[in-house]
């Protein structure tokens, strides 16, 4: 009889086996965000620090240590003081709102009502519009003489037309206005972190309140607050440091003016390092957000720690 002849098998490759292996295979998959991180985010960052310490013009290239000189410069300045106190109003300001505008909003979308589906896909195209779009339509609304809001509370007899304010012209009102579009593009996101954290506490622990005795209010910010303050802090951390770093709605909608009113600390060091020219300085203005952040999300971290889920 005939013996059929088993096939032989190929040896396995070592670059197989090296794959197999969940140490290696999971660093192969990091490698690419970690290379990101560092070149686009770790390189500008050294710079900084390499150029703040030093006398760095684009009219005078030749690098010349410093020191800490341009840090002492900077704080003696009393617009960049004002300028760091417009930073926080603008952050906090306009992370309040947004969250308060994302909690009514999410209470507002956990109930049913006739096209509840169509309206959870508008409210996220405040995130998704393009900024600077956004922010001509908002200039438009806050304009002077063609402002719909100013036109809408005099049609209901609100206010005169010799009383409409000027939005952008007024140092308290061009701020509030910055802080209400900021708050604006944040509040989809909050409405996201308040969806998902409120759908995830437990029914049987709302119910079992409502049998106990709770009103709404009670049965939210004795409830479901304290069990999602981690989730929200998360999406607040966020928050805080796209804010913190954000110029873009300074620069297309008030230019930091009036009179410096609305200037942050991006903008700030955009003004000084790119368009003056004065790199160095303009990098220490800069490396100002990274330990006041650092101290905010590590305190933030600590918080979320202590907390018992």
């Amino acid at each position: 009889m005939a013996s059929i002849a088993e096939p032989i098998a190929k040896p396995a490759s070592r670059f197989r086996f090296i794959l197999d292996r969940r140490d290696v295979l999971g660093a192969v998959f990091v490698a690419p965000a970690i290379l990101y991180v560092l070149l686009l985010v770790g390189l500008p960052l050294l710079l900084s620090v390499y150029y703040s310490v030093s006398a760095y013009t684009i009219y005078d290239p030749s690098w010349r240590f410093v020191g800490l000189a341009n840090f002492a410069q900077i704080v003696e300045n009393p617009d960049f003081l004002r300028t760091l106190s417009n930073t926080f109003i603008f952050t906090f300001g306009s992370q309040f709102l947004g969250l308060v505008l994302g909690k009514f909003g999410a209470l507002l979308l956990l109930r049913p009502f006739p096209g509840r589906k169509i309206v959870r896909a508008l409210i996220i195209l405040p995130w998704a519009v393009p900024i600077a779009l956004a922010t001509v339509a908002w200039q438009w609304m806050f304009d002077s003489l063609y402002s719909v809001i100013n036109w809408s509370m005099i049609a209901l007899g609100v206010i005169d037309r010799s009383e409409a304010p000027n939005w952008l012209g007024n140092p308290h009102l061009a701020m509030l206005c910055v802080i209400v579009v900021n708050a604006w593009r944040f509040f989809p996101f909050a409405i996201v972190i308040f969806l998902a954290g409120i759908t995830a506490v437990p029914q049987d622990v709302i119910d079992a309140a409502t049998v106990d005795g709770a009103g709404f209010w009670r049965r939210n910010y004795q409830i479901i607050v304290p069990m999602i303050l981690p989730i929200v802090t998360i999406g607040l951390i966020f928050g805080i440091v796209f804010t913190f770093t954000d110029l873009s709605i300074v620069f297309l909608m008030t230019m930091g003016g009036p009179v410096g009113a609305t200037s942050v600390l991006g903008f700030e060091g955009f003004q000084v390092g790119i368009v003056s020219g004065d790199v160095s300085h303009g990098a220490a203005i800069s490396l100002f957000m990274l330990p006041v952040l650092f101290v905010v999300v590590i305190f933030m971290l600590r918080f979320i720690k202590r907390r018992e889920i």
